[in-house]
């Protein structure tokens, strides 16, 4: 159940970067909305990896949630923000993804 919540909270990382980016792009009161979901998406984002860590190893739990929040956030980039998506920046996420998935398998939890 840990690694459920260990994604979700990767998920929320994603978000809050997500959020972020948007406010970027936004002034007025629509910039603050976008900033105060950053704000909530972090705190669950955060909320959710503390409850991860009761239970999985700290450096593999820290080091897939900053994983998935890398890859969901330049997914992001390429999708809505019209960032480039060049060969090298496609294989590169791979190997992120690649790096997630074996922390996953060697985790003895």
């Amino acid at each position: 159940m840990n690694w459920i919540i260990l994604i979700v909270a990767g998920l929320f990382e994603v978000g809050f970067t997500t959020c972020l980016g948007k406010a970027k792009e936004s002034s007025g009161s629509i910039m603050y909305l976008w900033y105060g979901g950053f704000i909530i998406s972090l705190f669950i984002s955060m909320a959710l990896l503390i409850k991860a860590t009761q239970t999985l190893p700290l450096g593999t739990a820290y080091a897939i949630w900053t994983g998935i929040g890398a890859v969901g956030t330049v997914l992001m980039g390429i999708i809505f923000f019209k960032e480039p998506a060049d060969f090298w920046r496609v294989f590169f996420i791979f190997t992120l993804i690649a790096s997630i998935v074996g922390l996953k398998v060697v985790s003895s939890h």
